[in-house]
């Protein structure tokens, strides 16, 4: 009893770090995608191409999964760790599938490290919506932007 408890608080202690570690990684990761919109912003007024939008909006939307992928891949790599999953392939797989949520139960984990996915997927869930709520902002800034390249006036 007292083992399992035990291996219940290792569990729990190393999914809060990885649920530290990733909100970190997406935090600086938006920081990092807001200066690129910031410095391109400017060149886009003046400019007024609505190519410029569509190239912005792709490098914001490439950026974000690139971070998802970057957390995605560290979840991966600590199941590896762990022996958790034998190889990289399905490591990298059945993290995919939590973070976002689905689990589509192809591939469990053992019952001694259940808590770490569980706790994958809502962190998962969070920083998806985190990041929803991003490109929200994102396309809102380029919808004023579109009104100065509609705007006939100087």
């Amino acid at each position: 009893m007292i083992a399992t408890q035990v291996g219940l608080l290792k569990n729990l202690a190393l999914a809060t770090g990885m649920v530290g570690v990733t909100v970190l990684i997406h935090f600086w990761g938006l920081i990092l995608l807001l200066r690129i919109m910031d410095r391109t912003r400017q060149r886009l007024r003046a400019d007024k191409s609505p190519l410029g939008q569509a190239g912005l909006l792709l490098v914001v939307v490439f950026g974000i999964f690139g971070l998802h992928t970057l957390e995605i891949w560290l979840y991966a790599v600590t199941y590896l760790g762990l022996g958790a999953l034998p190889a990289l392939e399905p490591a990298l797989y059945f993290s995919t599938v939590t973070f976002v949520a689905l689990g589509y139960g192809d591939i469990v984990l053992g019952p001694q490290w259940r808590m770490i996915s569980a706790i994958e997927a809502a962190n998962g869930v969070i920083l998806i919506a985190w990041s929803t709520a991003f490109l929200f902002s994102v396309t809102a800034r380029l919808r004023a932007l579109e009104h100065t390249w509609l705007d006939p006036k100087p």
